[in-house]
Protein backbone atom coordinates (compact mmCIF):
# COMPACT_ATOMS: atom_id res chain seq x y z
CA UNK A 1 0.00 0.00 0.00
CA UNK A 2 1.21 3.48 -0.45
CA UNK A 3 0.90 5.91 1.76
CA UNK A 4 1.28 9.78 1.70
CA UNK A 5 2.48 12.49 4.03
CA UNK A 6 1.46 15.56 3.00
CA UNK A 7 3.00 19.03 4.43
CA UNK A 8 0.11 20.58 6.85
CA UNK A 9 -1.06 23.99 5.08
CA UNK A 10 -2.54 25.10 8.36
CA UNK A 11 -0.80 28.47 9.70
CA UNK A 12 1.20 27.97 12.70
CA UNK A 13 1.18 23.81 12.35
CA UNK A 14 4.60 23.05 12.44
CA UNK A 15 4.17 19.26 13.04
CA UNK A 16 4.27 16.14 10.96
CA UNK A 17 2.67 12.77 10.90
CA UNK A 18 5.61 10.78 10.53
CA UNK A 19 8.73 10.94 11.12
CA UNK A 20 11.83 8.95 9.81
CA UNK A 21 11.64 6.39 12.63
CA UNK A 22 7.97 5.60 11.98
CA UNK A 23 8.64 5.46 8.36
CA UNK A 24 11.42 2.97 8.59
CA UNK A 25 8.74 1.24 10.30
CA UNK A 26 5.88 1.26 7.70
CA UNK A 27 8.63 0.60 5.04
CA UNK A 28 9.85 -2.25 7.13
CA UNK A 29 6.06 -3.61 7.32
CA UNK A 30 6.17 -3.79 3.26
CA UNK A 31 4.20 -0.60 2.61
CA UNK A 32 5.66 2.47 0.12
CA UNK A 33 5.67 5.89 1.77
CA UNK A 34 6.02 8.93 0.41
CA UNK A 35 6.81 12.47 1.71
CA UNK A 36 5.93 15.77 0.31
CA UNK A 37 9.24 17.52 0.21
CA UNK A 38 9.28 20.14 3.40
CA UNK A 39 6.37 18.25 5.34
CA UNK A 40 9.09 17.66 8.30
CA UNK A 41 11.40 20.60 7.54
CA UNK A 42 9.23 22.93 10.58
CA UNK A 43 9.60 19.61 12.83
CA UNK A 44 13.41 19.31 12.51
CA UNK A 45 12.93 16.66 10.03
CA UNK A 46 14.75 17.22 6.71
CA UNK A 47 13.88 15.48 3.75
CA UNK A 48 16.99 13.43 3.50
CA UNK A 49 16.37 12.08 7.15
CA UNK A 50 13.21 10.55 5.13
CA UNK A 51 15.04 9.47 1.98
CA UNK A 52 18.01 7.38 4.44
CA UNK A 53 14.91 5.09 6.10
CA UNK A 54 13.65 4.61 2.05
CA UNK A 55 11.06 7.22 1.94
CA UNK A 56 10.16 8.61 -1.86
CA UNK A 57 10.12 12.08 -1.86
CA UNK A 58 7.52 14.07 -4.02
CA UNK A 59 5.66 17.39 -4.89
CA UNK A 60 1.96 15.66 -4.25
CA UNK A 61 1.63 13.28 -1.18
CA UNK A 62 -1.62 12.34 -2.25
CA UNK A 63 -1.06 10.90 -5.48
CA UNK A 64 -1.56 7.20 -5.73
CA UNK A 65 -1.79 6.70 -1.84
CA UNK A 66 -4.81 5.15 -0.58
CA UNK A 67 -3.57 5.94 3.10
CA UNK A 68 -3.12 9.24 3.63
CA UNK A 69 -1.75 10.78 7.52
CA UNK A 70 -1.67 14.16 8.91
CA UNK A 71 -1.93 16.22 11.91
CA UNK A 72 -4.55 18.67 10.72
CA UNK A 73 -7.85 17.73 8.43
CA UNK A 74 -7.37 18.08 5.21
CA UNK A 75 -9.29 20.72 3.45
CA UNK A 76 -10.50 22.18 0.61
CA UNK A 77 -8.66 21.75 -2.13
CA UNK A 78 -6.78 18.90 -0.33
CA UNK A 79 -10.10 16.37 0.14
CA UNK A 80 -10.77 17.04 -3.53
CA UNK A 81 -7.10 15.82 -4.14
CA UNK A 82 -8.32 12.32 -3.15
CA UNK A 83 -9.80 9.87 -5.11
CA UNK A 84 -12.96 7.40 -3.84
CA UNK A 85 -11.72 5.36 -1.25
CA UNK A 86 -8.91 6.71 0.35
CA UNK A 87 -8.54 6.72 4.45
CA UNK A 88 -7.41 9.49 6.05
CA UNK A 89 -5.60 9.60 9.48
CA UNK A 90 -5.30 13.12 11.26
CA UNK A 91 -6.71 14.96 13.83
CA UNK A 92 -10.74 16.41 12.78
CA UNK A 93 -11.99 18.77 15.29
CA UNK A 94 -14.65 16.44 14.20
CA UNK A 95 -17.76 18.36 15.98
CA UNK A 96 -16.80 21.53 14.21
CA UNK A 97 -15.57 20.61 11.00
CA UNK A 98 -17.65 21.69 8.39
CA UNK A 99 -16.53 19.83 5.83
CA UNK A 100 -17.10 16.26 6.62
CA UNK A 101 -19.79 15.83 4.02
CA UNK A 102 -17.07 16.72 1.33
CA UNK A 103 -15.28 13.69 2.82
CA UNK A 104 -17.82 11.49 2.38
CA UNK A 105 -19.13 12.88 -0.84
CA UNK A 106 -15.70 11.97 -2.28
CA UNK A 107 -16.12 8.34 -0.75
CA UNK A 108 -13.33 8.86 1.65
CA UNK A 109 -12.92 6.80 4.68
CA UNK A 110 -11.76 9.60 7.84
CA UNK A 111 -10.84 8.31 10.95
CA UNK A 112 -10.76 11.04 13.60
CA UNK A 113 -7.99 10.66 16.34
CA UNK A 114 -9.20 12.76 18.69
CA UNK A 115 -12.43 10.32 19.57
CA UNK A 116 -10.02 7.61 20.69
CA UNK A 117 -12.25 5.91 23.42
CA UNK A 118 -9.28 6.91 26.36
CA UNK A 119 -10.69 4.14 28.51
CA UNK A 120 -10.09 1.46 26.82
CA UNK A 121 -5.86 0.07 28.18
CA UNK A 122 -4.79 -1.44 24.19
CA UNK A 123 -5.53 2.71 23.29
CA UNK A 124 -3.47 4.38 25.37
CA UNK A 125 -0.24 4.30 23.02
CA UNK A 126 -2.54 5.78 20.43
CA UNK A 127 -4.31 8.85 22.62
CA UNK A 128 -3.01 12.16 20.14
CA UNK A 129 -4.71 14.00 22.85
CA UNK A 130 -3.05 13.11 25.49
CA UNK A 131 1.14 12.54 24.05
CA UNK A 132 0.04 16.28 23.15
CA UNK A 133 -1.41 17.94 26.09
CA UNK A 134 1.75 16.50 28.36
CA UNK A 135 3.62 18.82 26.02
CA UNK A 136 1.32 22.23 26.30
CA UNK A 137 1.19 21.63 29.63
CA UNK A 138 4.73 21.41 29.97
CA UNK A 139 5.45 24.55 27.61
CA UNK A 140 2.28 26.94 28.87
CA UNK A 141 4.30 27.34 31.86
CA UNK A 142 7.56 28.49 29.94
CA UNK A 143 5.20 30.45 28.01
CA UNK A 144 4.07 32.40 30.68
CA UNK A 145 7.00 32.54 32.61
CA UNK A 146 8.59 34.13 29.63
CA UNK A 147 5.65 37.03 29.74
CA UNK A 148 6.06 37.26 33.86
CA UNK A 149 8.53 40.12 34.60
CA UNK A 150 9.40 38.39 37.54
CA UNK A 151 10.83 35.24 38.95
CA UNK A 152 9.33 31.85 39.75
CA UNK A 153 11.25 30.70 42.81
CA UNK A 154 12.15 32.50 46.42
CA UNK A 155 15.24 34.34 46.10
CA UNK A 156 17.35 35.34 49.24
CA UNK A 157 20.26 37.84 48.14
CA UNK A 158 22.02 40.58 49.72
CA UNK A 159 19.18 43.50 48.58
CA UNK A 160 16.55 41.01 50.20
CA UNK A 161 14.38 38.32 49.33
CA UNK A 162 12.54 37.50 46.19
CA UNK A 163 9.24 35.88 47.18
CA UNK A 164 8.04 32.74 44.59
CA UNK A 165 5.68 33.02 42.35
CA UNK A 166 2.19 32.14 42.74
CA UNK A 167 0.84 29.83 40.18
CA UNK A 168 -2.56 28.26 39.57
CA UNK A 169 -3.41 25.51 37.51
CA UNK A 170 -7.37 25.00 36.32
CA UNK A 171 -7.93 22.12 34.90
CA UNK A 172 -5.89 18.79 36.15
CA UNK A 173 -6.01 16.76 33.26
CA UNK A 174 -2.71 15.24 31.35
CA UNK A 175 -2.06 18.89 30.74
CA UNK A 176 -2.76 20.29 34.01
CA UNK A 177 -0.49 17.81 35.76
CA UNK A 178 2.08 18.23 33.80
CA UNK A 179 2.09 22.10 34.32
CA UNK A 180 2.10 21.60 38.18
CA UNK A 181 5.40 19.63 37.90
CA UNK A 182 6.75 22.48 35.77
CA UNK A 183 5.67 25.41 37.87
CA UNK A 184 6.99 23.19 41.04
CA UNK A 185 10.17 22.28 39.52
CA UNK A 186 10.78 26.01 38.66
CA UNK A 187 10.09 26.90 42.84
CA UNK A 188 6.76 28.21 42.14
CA UNK A 189 4.22 27.75 44.91
CA UNK A 190 1.33 25.76 43.04
CA UNK A 191 -2.33 25.69 43.84
CA UNK A 192 -4.86 23.14 41.32
CA UNK A 193 -8.56 22.88 41.05
CA UNK A 194 -10.59 20.42 38.83
CA UNK A 195 -14.00 19.14 38.63
CA UNK A 196 -12.82 15.64 39.40
CA UNK A 197 -12.41 15.30 42.98
CA UNK A 198 -9.94 11.99 42.37
CA UNK A 199 -7.44 14.55 41.07
CA UNK A 200 -6.45 15.66 44.56
CA UNK A 201 -3.98 13.09 45.51
CA UNK A 202 -2.16 13.81 42.06
CA UNK A 203 -1.95 17.24 42.69
CA UNK A 204 -0.82 17.03 46.46
CA UNK A 205 1.57 14.01 45.05
CA UNK A 206 2.88 16.83 42.44
CA UNK A 207 3.83 19.12 45.61
CA UNK A 208 0.78 21.13 44.32
CA UNK A 209 -1.69 22.71 47.40
CA UNK A 210 -5.70 21.31 46.18
CA UNK A 211 -8.23 24.06 45.98
CA UNK A 212 -10.87 22.26 47.77
CA UNK A 213 -14.87 22.61 46.69
CA UNK A 214 -17.56 21.16 49.29
CA UNK A 215 -19.60 18.54 47.09
CA UNK A 216 -22.92 16.81 47.94
CA UNK A 217 -22.75 12.90 47.80
CA UNK A 218 -24.81 13.37 44.42
CA UNK A 219 -22.20 15.50 43.20
CA UNK A 220 -19.56 12.64 44.07
CA UNK A 221 -21.37 10.34 42.38
CA UNK A 222 -21.48 12.37 39.21
CA UNK A 223 -17.92 13.20 39.58
CA UNK A 224 -17.25 9.51 40.15
CA UNK A 225 -19.21 8.44 37.22
CA UNK A 226 -17.39 10.87 34.82
CA UNK A 227 -13.73 9.84 35.81
CA UNK A 228 -14.87 6.60 34.77
CA UNK A 229 -14.85 7.72 31.20
CA UNK A 230 -12.25 10.09 31.32
CA UNK A 231 -13.73 13.50 31.36
CA UNK A 232 -15.36 16.07 33.44
CA UNK A 233 -18.76 16.44 34.20
CA UNK A 234 -21.83 19.09 35.07
CA UNK A 235 -22.16 20.32 37.82
CA UNK A 236 -24.98 21.73 39.50
CA UNK A 237 -25.62 25.42 40.20
CA UNK A 238 -24.78 25.76 44.04
CA UNK A 239 -21.41 23.27 43.23
CA UNK A 240 -20.89 26.32 40.27
CA UNK A 241 -21.28 29.22 43.20
CA UNK A 242 -19.18 27.16 45.57
CA UNK A 243 -16.33 27.04 42.96
CA UNK A 244 -16.54 30.23 41.71
CA UNK A 245 -16.00 31.54 45.24
CA UNK A 246 -12.79 29.79 46.10
CA UNK A 247 -11.46 30.02 42.20
CA UNK A 248 -12.11 34.25 42.73
CA UNK A 249 -9.96 34.12 45.88
CA UNK A 250 -7.38 31.91 44.47
CA UNK A 251 -7.04 33.87 40.97
CA UNK A 252 -6.89 37.30 42.47
CA UNK A 253 -4.29 36.35 44.46
CA UNK A 254 -2.08 34.68 41.92
CA UNK A 255 0.64 35.55 39.92
CA UNK A 256 0.45 33.18 37.01
CA UNK A 257 -2.67 31.53 36.02
CA UNK A 258 -3.24 28.67 33.45
CA UNK A 259 -6.34 27.21 32.23
CA UNK A 260 -6.71 23.82 31.09
CA UNK A 261 -10.21 22.88 31.04
CA UNK A 262 -11.65 21.06 27.57
CA UNK A 263 -15.13 20.10 26.78
CA UNK A 264 -15.13 17.27 23.95
CA UNK A 265 -17.95 18.87 21.51
CA UNK A 266 -18.57 21.27 22.94
CA UNK A 267 -16.96 24.74 23.91
CA UNK A 268 -14.54 25.70 26.56
CA UNK A 269 -16.56 26.32 29.86
CA UNK A 270 -15.80 29.46 31.17
CA UNK A 271 -13.44 29.21 34.51
CA UNK A 272 -12.57 33.16 35.15
CA UNK A 273 -14.51 36.36 34.68
CA UNK A 274 -13.68 39.85 33.96
CA UNK A 275 -14.48 41.20 37.24
CA UNK A 276 -11.93 38.58 38.81
CA UNK A 277 -9.34 39.21 36.24
CA UNK A 278 -9.67 42.93 37.35
CA UNK A 279 -8.75 42.05 41.11
CA UNK A 280 -5.55 40.21 39.74
CA UNK A 281 -2.01 42.53 40.37
CA UNK A 282 -0.36 43.99 38.11
CA UNK A 283 1.84 42.24 35.84
CA UNK A 284 0.07 38.80 36.61
CA UNK A 285 -0.07 36.63 33.61
CA UNK A 286 -3.11 34.18 32.78
CA UNK A 287 -2.76 31.84 29.91
CA UNK A 288 -5.55 30.73 28.45
CA UNK A 289 -5.14 27.03 26.68
CA UNK A 290 -8.77 26.66 25.59
CA UNK A 291 -8.65 29.99 23.42
CA UNK A 292 -9.11 27.75 20.46
CA UNK A 293 -12.64 26.52 21.42
CA UNK A 294 -13.95 29.52 23.32
CA UNK A 295 -11.82 30.01 26.05
CA UNK A 296 -11.72 29.03 29.70
CA UNK A 297 -11.22 33.02 30.52
CA UNK A 298 -13.59 36.03 29.45
CA UNK A 299 -11.47 38.22 27.42
CA UNK A 300 -9.10 36.20 26.04
CA UNK A 301 -8.19 36.10 21.88
CA UNK A 302 -6.86 33.73 20.19
CA UNK A 303 -3.38 34.75 18.68
CA UNK A 304 -3.47 37.82 20.74
CA UNK A 305 -1.93 38.85 24.18
CA UNK A 306 -4.54 41.07 25.77
CA UNK A 307 -3.38 43.52 28.54
CA UNK A 308 -6.24 44.75 30.97
CA UNK A 309 -6.60 48.21 32.53
CA UNK A 310 -5.13 46.86 35.36
CA UNK A 311 -1.84 45.60 33.92
CA UNK A 312 -2.86 41.62 33.97
CA UNK A 313 -1.32 40.01 30.43
CA UNK A 314 -3.87 36.79 29.17
CA UNK A 315 -2.17 34.92 26.64
CA UNK A 316 -4.26 33.11 23.95
CA UNK A 317 -1.60 30.99 22.48
CA UNK A 318 -3.20 28.10 20.03
CA UNK A 319 -1.72 25.09 19.28
CA UNK A 320 1.11 25.04 21.82
CA UNK A 321 2.38 21.56 20.83
CA UNK A 322 3.52 23.43 17.45
CA UNK A 323 6.13 25.41 19.57
CA UNK A 324 7.36 21.32 20.32
CA UNK A 325 7.00 20.56 17.14
CA UNK A 326 10.23 18.17 17.30
CA UNK A 327 8.71 16.41 20.20
CA UNK A 328 5.02 16.61 19.67
CA UNK A 329 5.88 14.87 15.69
CA UNK A 330 7.54 12.05 17.32
CA UNK A 331 4.75 11.73 19.83
CA UNK A 332 2.19 12.01 17.41
CA UNK A 333 3.72 10.09 14.62
CA UNK A 334 4.20 6.92 17.18
CA UNK A 335 0.61 7.24 18.26
CA UNK A 336 -0.61 7.50 14.21
CA UNK A 337 1.39 3.84 13.57
CA UNK A 338 0.43 2.24 16.46
CA UNK A 339 -3.47 2.61 15.24
CA UNK A 340 -2.74 2.65 11.41
CA UNK A 341 -0.93 -1.30 12.48
CA UNK A 342 -5.41 -2.12 13.46
CA UNK A 343 -6.09 -1.33 10.21
CA UNK A 344 -4.26 -4.37 8.63
CA UNK A 345 -5.56 -7.67 9.31
CA UNK A 346 -3.44 -10.91 10.31
CA UNK A 347 -2.37 -11.46 6.65
CA UNK A 348 -1.12 -8.04 6.45
CA UNK A 349 -3.93 -6.81 4.46
CA UNK A 350 -5.97 -3.22 4.41
CA UNK A 351 -9.22 -3.94 6.83
CA UNK A 352 -11.57 -1.10 7.71
CA UNK A 353 -13.66 -3.06 11.02
CA UNK A 354 -16.36 -1.57 11.42
CA UNK A 355 -16.65 -4.22 14.40
CA UNK A 356 -12.91 -3.42 15.99
CA UNK A 357 -13.91 -0.65 18.88
CA UNK A 358 -10.90 1.67 18.16
CA UNK A 359 -11.67 1.99 14.90
CA UNK A 360 -15.49 2.00 14.93
CA UNK A 361 -14.87 5.14 17.49
CA UNK A 362 -12.94 6.78 15.27
CA UNK A 363 -14.55 6.50 11.72
CA UNK A 364 -16.44 9.26 11.17
CA UNK A 365 -16.96 9.01 7.79
CA UNK A 366 -17.18 5.94 5.58
CA UNK A 367 -18.70 4.63 2.20
CA UNK A 368 -20.13 7.87 1.18
CA UNK A 369 -21.77 8.39 4.80
CA UNK A 370 -20.90 10.86 7.72
CA UNK A 371 -21.29 8.56 10.44
CA UNK A 372 -20.42 10.72 13.78
CA UNK A 373 -23.21 11.31 16.06
CA UNK A 374 -23.20 15.16 16.39
CA UNK A 375 -25.74 15.54 19.10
Amino acid sequence: MQIGIPAETVVGENRVAATPETVKKLISAGHKVVIERGAGVKAAYIDSAYEQVGATMTDDAYTGSQLILKVRAPKGEEIQKMPAHTTVVAMFDPYRNTELDQFAAQQVSAFALELLPRTLSRAQNMDVLSSQANLAGYKSVLLAANEYQRMFPMLMTAAGTVKPARVVIMGVGVAGLQAIATAKRLGAVVEATDLRPTAKEQVESLGGKWLDVPMSAEEQQKAADAAKNGYGWMPGEEYIRDQAAIVDKAVSNADIVITTALLPGRDAPRLIKAETVAKMKPGSVILDMAVETGGNVEGSKCAETVVTENGVKILGIPNIPATLSTEASALYARNVYNFVETLFDNEKNFAINQEDEIQNALLVTHGGQVLLKRG
